[in-house]
């Protein structure tokens, strides 16, 4: 089921706060004027990259449609990061990948699950590729706790190699991502083709999928550059609204950076292709935890001052949750919407955590 004309029309009308955030920005206008144009902006370029995602998931499969959709979701957050990165942001940095994870885990899959779970009574997934993903953020999470972990037994001599045991971790979950690409991509992607029923041969023309492509690349773009101007006013508007920067970090940069996964991945629930919706919301986190993290570990050096992986106690702990309650949902192969309501409750009281956190 494809968009309805009526989304279709609305959607193209939101894309008329493009010019108007550049104009706010360009003006130097008040930051929540610049943050709810930018906001409203990234729905319609969200739901653009869904449709394309869509597109080419339907000649490639869920996995790599899933995969691409992790990719260019993901890339808008990149984009932040490095800009965060060379401004010394770095705490909001580490804040805003621990956010992607734990949002991606409990917020994009809980309401794709619920989302899907209240059109169809039972939804099943690949038992194997969904436990394998949910194995894949557990070494994420050993990755985060150790360099945590080490912190608290060296004591006065831990920063001596932190930054060394940093590295050495990040090189570690790269190979270990580029791996996890060749066993779903070549050697066992028959675990990723999900039950997709056959398509009628419709008239799937070469053009059709450049066609997509461009379209998923002109809207990354424009997602990337809202999210700039995003965070470039959120830290003066989370001020106005009285929250912490760890808040915005964790919380509200996530939400914003992965509006794309949000979309695609409860449009595909809904239409009960929930191996897609899993592969994109597990897919991204896998990827910020594997690849982004690392990535920023290592264009650090070229800014002068490394970033590390050294969380917050209450970052660790909210990862590992997830990942906890992760592998529960995973653990039968099917879903339903009662399972989705669990995981947005574990992401609110993790929210409410992190909003009165000092």
């Amino acid at each position: 089921m494809k968009i309805g004309t009526f989304q279709i029309r609305t959607l193209h009308f939101l894309l008329v706060f493009i010019p108007v955030a550049i104009i706010f920005e360009f003006i130097h206008a008040a930051p929540v004027w610049v943050f709810v144009a930018s906001s409203i902006a990234i729905i319609p370029l969200a739901g653009l990259m869904g449709e394309a995602t869509e597109r080419l998931s339907e000649r490639a499969g869920p996995g790599i449609g899933g995969l691409l959709n992790a990719t260019f979701g993901n890339a808008a957050e990149l984009i932040i990061a490095i800009i965060a990165l060379k401004n010394g942001l770095y705490e909001v940095v580490k804040a805003s990948l621990t956010g992607s994870i734990i949002g991606n885990i409990l917020l994009v899959l809980g309401l794709s699950i619920l989302a899907g779970g209240l059109k169809h009574q039972r939804q099943k997934f690949n038992e194997t590729a969904a436990v394998m993903g949910a194995t894949l953020m557990a070494l994420s999470a050993i990755g985060l706790v150790i360099p945590d972990l080490y912190h608290l037994l060296a004591g006065a001599q831990a920063r001596i190699h932190e930054q060394d045991l940093s590295l050495m971790i990040a090189a570690v979950l790269i190979v270990t991502y580029a791996l996890s690409l060749v066993f779903s991509l070549r050697t066992h992607k028959h675990l990723y083709a999900g039950d997709a029923v056959a398509v009628p041969h419709e008239p799937h023309h070469s053009g059709s999928v450049r066609g997509s492509l461009l379209l998923l690349l002109i809207a990354t773009g424009g997602v990337a550059l809202m999210s700039e101007f995003l965070v470039g006013a959120v830290e003066e508007t989370a001020k106005t609204f009285g929250m912490s920067d760890v808040f915005v970090g964790v919380i509200i940069v996530a939400i914003i950076g992965n509006a794309a996964e949000h979309s695609t991945a409860v449009l595909v629930a809904a239409k009960n292709q929930m191996d897609l919706a899993l592969n994109i919301a597990i897919g991204s986190s896998i990827q910020i935890a594997l690849f982004v993290a690392p990535v920023l570990v290592f264009l650090s050096y070229l800014f002068g001052k490394p970033m590390d992986l050294l969380f917050t106690n209450m970052e660790v702990v909210a990862v590992g949750i997830s990942v906890w309650v992760l592998s529960l949902v995973c653990n039968d192969g099917e879903s339903n919407w009662m399972e989705g309501v669990q995981l947005l409750a574990v992401y609110i009281i993790l929210g409410i955590a992190f909003y009165f956190l000092p």
